[in-house]
Formats: C-alpha cells, structure tokens, sequence
C-alpha cells in the first residue's frame, strides 16, 4: 500500500503516544512503586483493552475515568498499596505528559502547506485542552474531536465517520496519523489513509494488511505530501 498524497486535503492526528509520550507515566509512578515499569505497561495495556470491550459491551464511560480504572487494576495486579488521593496524584500525569521534539514544527509544515490538522482521540474533552495547551499547538490545530461526542472508542468506524462529518472532508481525503496499530486499521477500514507513526522500530502487525504510510516523525510525512 501507498499513501495517495494527491488525495490528502486534511491530515488528523491521533495524541497518545503520537504528540505525547505516555511512557512518561512511568515518571509518575517512580516514587511510588518500587518497580514502575511492569506497573505502567499493564496501565496502558488495561487501559486499551477497557475501551475495547466498552465498544462492544455497550459500558462507555469518558477516557479519564478508564484510565484510573486501569491504572487501578494495574496497582492492584502488582500488590501496590497506595492512597487513592496519590492514586489520582499519578492519574493526573496524563495532563501534562511530555511532548515528541517533532511535534509542533511537523503540524507548523503542514498546516502552511495548506493542510487543514485536527487531532481524534479517544481522550475526553478535558483531557484533549489540557494536552494541546502543554503541547503548545493550540494555534497550529482547527480543532479537536473526542470519542465523547459518539461515546464510542477506537478503532470503531463510527469515530472515524465523526471525525470526517466535523472537518468537512470526504472521509477518503483524510490522512489519518497514529502511532497506535489498531487506530491505523480503524481508519483505514473507515475509509481514512492510514499514517503509522513509528518511532521506536517496531515491527508491524501480522494481519489485516500494512499501513498505507509509516513514517518515523511528523517530518517524513511532510517530506510525503511535498511540504
């Protein structure tokens, strides 16, 4: 597969672990837990995996409220005994996590190439004002939409349909750009260009055919579409 670049009028940008890193969490957990990694990868890992059976179990609740439940079950699995007030003291991280170092010149490229960007996210709205001002792109993004609006998460078409209805743009004129495997697929399957974003070497997926598009930063992808 290979992106069509002639047909990309919009870009969107999905904003965990693909404007801001997640593993910073772990950062949060350092001087609370004695061995953070396992702790926040389970985090992550539950924290998908909840939206995911949400989406078919009908058992939608706002992304914030899966994360600490996940952060929960997480602390829980790994014998972690602490106050919930330090709980939400971790939880809280996902306000200001760090930013990739490609970020804002990468949109900056696009956006005076004459791409209109906005950012889909599973995040809730709160969530997606507080990352964009910590991201410093609230100037360079049109907008942003949340699975809030259909109460529905990724990777289910329904989003992706959404977001194309609020940018104006034929479904099939959208480049979608993520770093998650099975937001690339939802994408695509909705009709999207898929742009994975892979910045640490990762190998693929072994089903459900390849990305139309991997790029390591936001600035290979403006190499792609000729800006």
């Amino acid at each position: 597969m290979s992106l069509d670049s002639e047909r990309v009028s919009t870009v969107t940008f999905d904003s965990y672990s693909t404007l801001v890193d997640v593993d910073a969490a772990e950062l949060a957990l350092a001087d609370r837990v004695d061995d953070p990694e396992p702790v926040s990868k389970l985090w992550r890992a539950r924290s998908l995996e909840y939206t995911f059976v949400a989406n078919q179990i009908n058992a939608y609740q706002p992304f914030y409220e899966m994360n600490r439940d996940a952060l929960q079950y997480a602390l829980d699995a790994h014998d972690v005994d602490i106050r919930t007030e330090e709980r939400d003291e971790i939880l809280a991280v996902y306000h200001e996590l760090d930013v990739f170092d490609d970020v804002r010149e990468g949109i900056n490229r696009l956006r005076t190439g004459g791409y209109d960007c906005y950012v889909v996210s599973n995040g809730n709205p709160e969530m997606l004002d507080s990352m964009v001002e910590h991201a410093d792109i609230g100037d360079l993004i049109e907008d942003t939409i949340s699975a809030d609006e259909v109460r529905t998460f990724k990777p289910a078409a329904e989003l992706y349909r959404h977001a194309a209805g609020r940018t104006g743009t034929p479904i099939d004129e959208i480049a979608h750009v993520t770093a998650g495997w099975f937001d690339v697929m939802g994408a695509q399957h909705a009709g999207m260009q898929g742009v994975w974003v892979d910045r640490k070497g990762s190998p693929w997926e072994t089903f459900d055919g390849d990305p139309h598009y991997t790029v390591e930063t936001f600035f290979d992808l403006a190499k792609a579409l000729g800006v």
